[in-house]
């Protein structure tokens, strides 16, 4: 599929919608997409998606250059719709976004297709926050993980040694006791730390393992 095969289909769509490159770049943007984010085709084609969407989980900023799903559709992995806050022409709303990966001729190209559903969100989070603090107080979340909710970090990729590191730091170990208890060097787990926090778009260890918590991935 062509290149202006993808911004035909994308202009054809009546929801917003918009096509990125391998690279993160906006190709194409209809108008819907003109409507929910209040910029013209003219003003975001040629820019980083991140940098228009500028989204946000319930953890923090989602859009960077290691974006987790640019990460999955570069290595053609199928994405499940997620749900994220992105900047609109009203502010930031939660929307759910849909992704379909385009890799008929490499390199492969991405169609985003976004609903506005930040009501029903914040309703969600709401009801969810309310249960997990109800739950506490009635003995249950032993463990203190959130509930899964569908987050673009569902589709990062982790090794197993990066998950069985990431599971460690959840519990708590130090880069001494986790290198103890795999019988690896401090070095090689900071390695794969550093690993970890690139694949979840994390800064510290700390939001790596509250993005991996929300995601249901320790």
């Amino acid at each position: 599929m062509r290149i202006w095969d993808i911004r035909r289909l994308v202009e054809s769509t009546a929801d917003s919608a918009f096509a990125v490159d391998c690279s993160g770049l906006v190709v194409a943007w209809n108008r819907a997409a003109e409507e929910l984010f209040g910029r013209g085709a003219g003003d975001v084609v040629g820019k980083p998606c991140g940098q228009i969407l500028q989204g946000i989980d319930e953890c923090g900023p989602v859009c960077s250059r290691d974006c987790t799903t640019q990460q999955s559709v570069r290595k053609r992995h199928p994405v499940r719709n997620f749900d994220l806050q992105v900047k609109t022409a009203k502010g930031y709303q939660w929307c759910n976004l849909s992704v379909l990966i385009i890799d008929e001729a490499p390199p492969p190209y991405s169609i985003h297709i976004v609903h506005s559903i930040d009501t029903g969100k914040r309703l969600e989070l709401v009801f969810r926050d309310f249960t997990k603090s109800h739950s506490k107080l009635a003995g249950g979340f032993e463990n203190g993980s959130p509930t899964p909710t569908r987050s673009p970090v569902l589709e990062t990729t982790l090794t197993k040694r990066e998950l069985e590191i990431l599971r460690f730091l959840a519990k708590g170990g130090t880069t001494s006791r986790i290198a103890a208890q795999l019988h690896i060097s401090p070095t090689t787990v900071n390695n794969h730390v550093q690993n970890i926090l690139r694949k979840l778009n994390a800064h510290t260890r700390l939001g790596a393992i509250r993005r991996a918590e929300y995601a249901g991935l320790v």
